[in-house]
């Protein structure tokens, strides 16, 4: 018997799993898959604040929003604090090519300086377009007013993951990858364990909890209806892709922000194992194991490169 039975293995259920088995608690962890093999190994790489939704808490008044840039500083300043051997700051630049965004993009970075508090991790400053030229050389240098820099943090997503499950496991967490939940086992109308599917053993395997936790992310709708098939659903799903291309053809060790697309969304790049990272999409999607990466997408990514930079990028490139 389990105090507590997380579902899912990735960026949420391994901090579960560290805190309750701080707590002294027995802890099983299961995960259909590889741990951090979905969302958690996908991401930006980013352990940010939210420029963009510090951005819609201004537009909007939106309180939900200026709060959850607050949490994430928070805990970005966290991440950097507990994690050093896996994150650290970034410095990012944000080529601008309209007068009138000068002020708009630097007093939206101050801002977010001083949300940051104690916790910043440096100051914002506007460079002019021969400084910018140096920090990015590859920047596209035609009508270029300047640019703004400012700093965030970031870090490895995956081996946070794997860096929190070890963590859990020396206090004592039980961690099981590869072993998918199929169903609950109900005692008296209440949830009291699991029944999983060992992929490994090839068997199926019970076990009981007095509490099971859905750490599923994208997937937690499917959770909630093998306990109650008439739930109504919570999720809306999104998702976004990233390509990697050679350091060649931007030449920096700065991030690189395109403050806005044609559609207005943000998209980052970042140096990333030598590489460069390019993304995200962010649109509105099914729920899938393994998504597919689309032509449109990545023409999508490779248009916002090109506008921005000296670059003839093509898919070929990726």
């Amino acid at each position: 018997m389990y105090d507590v039975i997380i579902i899912g293995g990735g960026a949420t259920g391994s901090g579960i799993a560290l805190d309750a088995s701080l707590r002294g608690l027995k802890v099983l962890l299961v995960e259909a898959h590889d741990f951090a093999e979905g969302t958690s190994s996908r991401s930006t790489k980013l352990a940010h604040g939210g420029v963009r939704y510090l951005e819609a808490a201004v537009k909007h008044f939106d309180k939900s929003q200026y709060a959850l840039v607050k949490e994430g500083l928070l805990e970005r300043f966290k991440i950097l604090k507990n994690a050093p051997h896996l994150s650290g700051k970034l410095s990012f630049i944000t080529p601008l090519y309209q007068y009138f965004e000068i002020p708009y993009i630097y007093s939206g970075l101050i801002l977010y300086d001083l949300l940051s508090g104690r916790y910043s991790i440096g100051k914002s400053k506007f460079l002019p377009p021969q400084k910018t030229i140096k920090e990015a050389p590859s920047v596209k240098k035609a009508n270029l007013k300047g640019s703004v820099k400012y700093y965030d943090g970031r870090f490895n997503d995956a081996r946070m993951v794997i860096a929190l499950l070890k963590s859990a496991q020396k206090l004592g967490a039980k961690l099981k990858n590869h072993t998918e939940f199929k169903e609950f086992i109900f005692e008296n109308g209440k949830i009291t364990g699991i029944k999983a599917y060992d992929k490994i053993k090839k068997e199926t395997v019970t076990f009981k909890a007095k509490c099971v936790i859905n750490a599923t992310g994208p997937f937690s709708d499917f959770i909630r209806k093998k306990a109650d098939p008439d739930i109504e659903e919570i999720m809306r799903p999104s998702r976004g892709i990233h390509i990697v291309i050679d350091k060649k053809y931007l030449p920096t060790n700065n991030g690189l922000l395109i403050p806005k697309t044609d559609d207005g969304r943000v998209v980052f790049i970042l140096p990333y194992k030598d590489k460069c990272l390019v993304g995200t999409t962010d649109v509105e999607a099914k729920t899938e194991i393994h998504p597919k990466v689309t032509d449109e997408e990545i023409e999508y990514l490779l248009k916002q490169v090109n506008r921005y930079f000296d670059t003839d990028l093509k898919k070929e490139n990726i």
